[in-house]
């Protein structure tokens, strides 16, 4: 399990967000905004072990906490681990977060867990964003 590289990179966009919101920012978690309808990229998703993918089939995303305005979801797509300095594109995602329709501005914080269904069994790995979202 140790010689296994396990490739994941959470990509967020960092805004700077007003001094009422920094009570509620997590620290060291990227900060992601959002407007009505809008669907950005989070990063990519994907399981390497010596730069060759060992997934059985393409990740789920899913909020584990979060407001009801987002959802996530994984684009299935042939993506280039930069992060282990592989050479070749491998099987694996786009992470896509999408905001519904949004009244009211607000400021909390995002959990999205990705499972994985490699070779080995399954993976479950989290990450925590700060989320701002804009009419």
């Amino acid at each position: 399990m140790l010689h296994r590289l396990l490739g994941i990179v959470f990509l967020g966009a960092a805004i700077v967000a007003g001094t009422q919101a920094q009570a509620q920012t997590i620290t060291g978690s990227p900060t992601v905004a959002l407007k009505s309808g809008e669907t950005i990229e989070l990063g990519l998703v994907y399981f390497v072990a010596r730069c060759r993918s060992i997934l059985t089939s393409t990740p789920e995303a899913e909020i584990l906490d979060g407001p009801s305005q987002v959802a996530v979801s994984v684009k299935q797509e042939m993506v280039l681990p930069r992060t282990q300095q592989c050479a070749s594109r491998v099987p694996g995602g786009k992470l896509m977060i999408t905001a519904k329709e949004i009244e009211d501005p607000s400021y909390s914080s995002l959990t999205v867990r990705v499972t994985y269904k490699t070779k080995d069994g399954e993976r479950k790995l989290s990450q925590v964003f700060n989320l701002h979202l804009l009419p």
